[in-house]
């Protein structure tokens, strides 16, 4: 089991919280477009994330595997 998160996993956090600070922003201006891409980068961040988190478990499944 790895206790330091992956690059992916990493990125994809910043991601998000990137998104939903863009969204908020967009919420205080009032620009609906701002809103829109913060939330798009929320999704990015969101599925890059997954994409460590599945990574990860692939490599814990094969470091079980070669144990036994």
């Amino acid at each position: 089991m790895a206790t330091t998160p992956n690059k992916d996993q990493v990125k994809g956090a910043a991601r998000d919280i990137g998104g939903k600070i863009q969204e908020e922003v967009g919420k205080l201006i009032g620009s609906k477009e701002q809103q829109a891409k913060g939330l798009k980068e929320q999704a990015k961040g969101k599925i890059q994330k997954g994409v460590g988190d599945l990574k990860e478990a692939v490599g814990d499944l094969k470091e079980a595997a070669k144990k036994g």
